[in-house]
């Protein structure tokens, strides 16, 4: 693949989400129509906030048990201390001035057949299309040792909250001299480059604070995104602080002692942590399983046209917990997934063909102040499935030099202003 064209490929995104974002007229009978968003997030958000765009008449109404929602994009950034944790925060307030109905509660069940949510607050909402956004949910029986109690000692951070604030103050808490030590799954996860991130970033918070810590990263896979930049960039800022263990080399971990903070590997090697950050394989978040709309892979597979379940008619899926490889898993993604959601649903209601389907995704990571990556694709739909566009997206180049590297960084801070305003307003 060649090397990314920033200009080339924001411009194809743009150019897709213009023309999502244009107005639709909806026929009379869908102004009864009642569609349900369940999730705040990336996906959700985004998708409520456009079909409310596309076809006002229509009844929107988002599920989200948050007041505020805070993201794992940027959390990292709040890990090393470059942010505070209220700048990764996002109300709803522009969303309910847009006309877009906000119930705080959970998603408990959904009755496909006759077309209801229960909520957690006993509340039913009917709905005549239903659109799925939950992220994921931990495997709580994939690694042996590591349950729910075990995350409050070893945290995975891996759904911005509590578990993120509670690991960066393991991290201010750490001895300087102290290990670091990271568990990382196999494909596929949410935010792929996310881990080798928060390595960087971690990294960048120890040199300022804790100069003689070490960080061991011990991962279930030999290959992971960006990995050639990450572990040039690696080395660049923070010489031999960081080791990656990838699988051939045992990095793959088979059980967890959170208490005493001990790993043991394939191979029975036995690793001890001052700090330890287990995430475990994860699946679509759990409303996704009691629709119906989840396969044996515990995720959800979606027609790519569409979004719309495979499994389920008149129930939609965006974001992590979807099957849409080879896009990614990311907030990106999910954003424009929302709103191709939108539009199908906005012409499915008013009794007009889907429009065509385009999708782009651009991953970018911070590896300290000034030093910025990106990976970026573009996808169509081809008979049901996404499929990537060859030559349209691309990586930054290994070796360049900093103005490059600095101007990623800057790319990937005005992108999340840009999305966050997108998304949840200003």
């Amino acid at each position: 693949m060649k090397p990314l064209s920033r200009r080339g490929l924001l411009g194809q995104a743009a150019a897709a989400g213009a023309a999502l974002a244009l107005p639709a007229i909806v026929r009379a009978q869908a102004a009864s129509a009642r569609v349900v968003v369940v999730g705040g997030g990336f996906g959700g958000a985004t998708a409520a906030r456009y079909l409310k765009r596309r076809a006002p008449q229509v009844q929107v109404t988002l599920v989200e048990p948050a007041r505020r929602f805070y993201t794992c994009p940027f959390s990292n950034h709040y890990l090393a201390g470059l942010l505070e944790w209220e700048q990764i925060g996002h109300g709803f307030d522009e969303l309910r001035a847009a006309g877009v109905e906000l119930v705080h509660a959970a998603a408990d069940d959904v009755d496909a057949t006759g077309r209801s949510l229960r909520l957690s607050n006993g509340q039913r909402l009917a709905w005549d299309r239903l659109v799925l956004s939950p992220g994921v949910d931990m495997r709580w029986d994939a690694l042996e040792g590591y349950d729910e109690a075990a995350a409050e000692l070893a945290p995975h951070a891996w759904k911005a909250g509590a578990q993120t604030q509670l690991l960066r103050r393991q991290l201010q808490a750490m001895d300087d001299g102290g290990t670091f030590v990271m568990v990382i799954p196999d494909n596929p996860f949410r935010c792929p480059p996310g881990p080798y991130e928060r390595a960087a970033l971690v990294a960048h918070y120890f040199r300022q604070h804790k100069p003689r810590a070490k960080i061991l990263l011990l991962d279930a896979k030999d290959n992971f995104s960006k990995k050639a930049l990450f572990q040039q960039g690696w080395k660049a800022l923070y010489g031999d602080m960081i080791e990656w263990t990838g699988l051939s080399g045992d990095g793959q971990v088979m059980r967890v002692d959170a208490a005493r903070r001990e790993l043991e590997t394939t191979f029975g090697r036995v690793v001890k942590a001052s700090v330890l950050n287990v995430i475990p394989p994860q699946k679509a978040g759990r409303i996704a399983e009691r629709a119906g709309v989840t396969d044996a892979s515990g995720w959800v597979p979606v027609v790519a046209e569409t979004f719309e379940s495979q499994r389920v008619p008149g129930i939609y899926a965006v974001g992590d917990a979807t099957i849409a490889s080879p896009m990614p898993k990311s907030g990106f993604a999910a954003n424009m997934q929302g709103k191709m959601v939108a539009a199908a649903i906005a012409a499915e209601l008013a009794g007009q063909p889907a429009p065509a389907a385009a999708y782009a995704n651009t991953c970018y990571s911070l590896l300290g102040p000034g030093y910025g990556i990106s990976v970026a694709g573009v996808y169509r739909a081809q008979r049901g499935r996404l499929v990537e566009i060859a030559e349209a997206g691309g990586v930054s180049p290994l070796d360049a030099d900093a103005a490059f590297r600095a101007a990623e960084a800057l790319h990937g801070a005005a992108w999340y202003r840009a999305i966050s305003a997108d998304i949840w307003g200003g």
